[in-house]
């Protein structure tokens, strides 16, 4: 265990007294200022140099939670201060079985459930960061006193294509289905009279700096919480989210420090130093100010150095320079047991590992990344759509189709990256477009000569495109032009996602059976979005946690299957199973022992273990075990999920947010 003592917290602390917050605290009916000598908030500033990171720490990362602290509060006579101790050492070696807690995680109502008075010295600890939920939708309705009317129209009218809103949210999350639909817009469920928290954490901390989250983490290990982690809450399965749950919001950490020279292990070279809450607009922008370009993913919203970063993460740079956790150097993260660790290739290799692509809301909470920055770089880019009409049959469209996937090996080893979307119109038409074709390193020039033979194919066809292309001198300005803001929020979707390996592009026969299991797809009903895209860049990769399928894949292809949101809770089953039985087994067939990307996946994916995981999932369960002995952290899907299950169901086999947490 001596690497888990590779503590930032294990260093000199500057001669200075609790930070001031002019307060009092009320309890027991005994009144006890809260000032610098005392609790609020209740953190210690230590010196940011004195990191096992290259990296100083961010201001935030130096007010943090001590053991100092916790005496301190103890000899003030307040009750309950020992549910924000941290986890004794020998629980580290020797976990404690769970059955004191019981069954399941505490809930409101059950013994262990904090008391008003709790939250309020919980509250007054953080320094008033404790949010009580209310649901996004809430000014919708009448049930939390916030009834607006231009609110709700506001909030109505931007609730697929405001995915800048939802994030700003403490609790609004993307997969609302899984959530149970308890606060949604009357105008998408006309159904609904009310609005209630249901599936969506009671509390939230709106952290700012890291003695919050080691707070938070140790109430909710010591009276066994729920505990969930939100950022922006993109992900497909719901992740950041759960009833009775305590949040940890990490959207305002937004730091963000340019090295131009950084030493790290093996690797010299400029970087960025990330915080936590970093959206991707925001990331971009800023390597663009510095000169530099970093891997990120396409989204704009989306949490660069959250969920995005830990499972992997998937990039339109991916091709030339891998996973967006190949890039991490070092990581600051708060662990199961309360304390701030560094991650490194030398401090905490393991938790390093594990980090890097074994998922996030899993082995802990990180409060900012330093990742490799990469020279600017030139992109080109490519649109135009393809579709049946007057002059292209459906044969003429699927023909033109497959001459684009027969190029995929040749278009990856040039660092292209594709995406693009498939969809039946009705009435046998059908329309992809290809928005964008993204060639980074590349000039017009260079890309016109490559795609050449694919437009003397389409011609050959009988099909004419109108491609447009444009040539940009920065990464950023053509990721801006190239990707809108992403639509959020649908309660009338499920999705699910396969990594389809290099290898069926090698064999004639198996290239027809993965484009015909696509075809077929598209030709029920599904909706098809795809990228063209490698992760195994000619520099190599590092050792990390990141699937191995993603080494082998040039295609990463995402089905949906949707339904009108009247429609009978029969019909709706019977369009989710259809995916995941019938849609999914055809593309799982064709690509046996490949996997699915675990953030953009099905929600119930069969064998998630191996498909999100692959051969490193024995690894990540046994330092799951290792680095949160108490389960602490969960998430659906995640590494050690299938220690514990969902007390309700949605539609009989989607397991339910909006229900007790309890091991299986």
């Amino acid at each position: 265990m001596s690497q888990l003592k590779c503590l930032v917290l294990g260093v000199l602390l500057l001669p200075m007294s609790l930070l001031a917050v002019a307060q009092s605290i009320k309890q027991n009916n005994l009144t006890t200022p809260a000032n610098e000598s005392t609790i609020a908030p209740a953190v210690y500033a230590v010196d940011p140099g004195h990191s096992n990171s290259t990296a100083d720490l961010f201001i935030y990362e130096t007010l943090q939670l001590t053991d100092a602290v916790i005496a301190n509060l103890t000899q003030l006579g307040l009750s309950n201060v020992t549910a924000f101790a941290f986890q004794n050492s020998s629980d580290v070696e020797n976990p404690p079985k769970p059955t004191f807690f019981g069954k399941c995680k505490t809930y409101p109502g059950d013994y262990l459930w904090p008391s008003r008075s709790l939250w309020e010295l919980f509250n007054l600890l953080l320094g008033k960061a404790l949010i009580e939920t209310v649901p996004y939708a809430a000014p919708c309705y009448n049930s939390f006193d916030n009834y607006n009317q231009s609110n709700c129209d506001f909030i109505t009218n931007n609730w697929t294509n405001g995915s800048i809103y939802h994030t700003g949210d403490p609790t609004s999350i993307n997969a609302v289905l899984f959530q149970g639909l308890t606060c949604m817009p009357p105008a998408l469920i006309p159904s609904a009279s009310n609005c209630t928290v249901g599936g969506y954490p009671s509390y939230a901390v709106n952290v700012s700096n890291v003695a919050q989250i080691q707070l938070a983490v140790n109430l909710a290990r010591n009276l066994n919480l729920r505990l969930v982690i939100k950022n922006t809450g993109h992900d497909f399965s719901a992740k950041s989210t759960g009833m009775g749950a305590l949040s940890i919001w990490t959207h305002h950490l937004k730091d963000i420090q340019f090295f131009k020279y950084y030493k790290e292990d093996s690797y010299t070279g400029p970087a960025l130093k990330v915080g936590a809450g970093v959206q991707a607009f925001e990331l971009y922008g800023a390597a663009k100010n510095y000169g530099v370009t970093v891997v990120g993913g396409e989204g704009r919203t989306v949490g660069v150095m959250g969920g995005y970063i830990l499972g992997g993460g998937h990039s339109p740079l991916s091709s030339i320079y891998g996973m967006g956790a190949d890039q991490v150097l070092s990581m600051e993260v708060v662990t199961s047991d309360g304390r701030f660790v560094t991650a490194s290739a030398t401090c905490n290799p393991d938790l390093f590992w594990a980090l890097r692509g074994g998922g996030g809301s899993t082995f802990g909470v990180v409060t900012s990344v330093v990742v490799k920055a990469h020279p600017k770089i030139r992109v080109t880019t490519l649109n135009y759509a393809l579709t049946t009409g007057n002059t292209t049959s459906a044969d003429q469209f699927w023909a033109a189709l497959r001459a684009f996937f027969d190029g995929f090996i040749n278009y990856t080893a040039a660092g292209n990256y594709e995406y693009f979307r498939i969809q039946n119109l009705g009435g046998g038409q059908y329309y992809s477009d290809m928005g964008p074709w993204f060639a980074p390193g590349m000039s017009q020039h260079e890309l016109e000569s490559l795609v050449a033979p694919l437009f003397e194919r389409f011609k050959a066809l009988g099909v004419e495109v109108n491609p447009v292309f444009q040539e940009y001198n920065d990464f950023y300005d053509a990721w801006y032009a190239s990707f809108p803001v992403e639509p959020w929020g649908s309660n009338a979707v499920r999705q699910a996602s396969r990594l389809f390996p290099r290898t069926n592009w090698q064999d004639t026969t198996k290239l027809d059976a993965t484009f015909d299991a696509i075809k077929g797809v598209v030709e029920e009903g599904g909706y098809v979005i795809a990228f063209n895209i490698a992760a195994a860049p000619k520099g190599g990769y590092p050792d990390n946690s990141v699937n191995p399928a993603w080494r082998n894949t040039v295609m990463h292809a995402i089905m949906a299957t949707l339904w009108d949101p009247a429609s009978s809770v029969s019909d709706m089953k019977a369009a989710s199973d259809k995916l995941t039985f019938d849609w999914m087994q055809r593309w799982r067939d064709v690509s046996p022992g490949a996997g699915s990307y675990l953030s953009e996946a099905d929600y119930i994916e069969p064998n998630f273990t191996q498909a999100f995981f692959g051969s490193n999932y024995q690894k990540l369960y046994h330092l799951k075990q290792r680095f949160d002995p108490l389960g602490v952290f969960y998430a659906h899907t995640g590494v050690g999920s299938e220690d514990w299950k969902m007390s309700q169901m949605i539609m009989g086999n989607l397991p339910s947010q909006n229900s007790k947490l309890c091991r299986a």
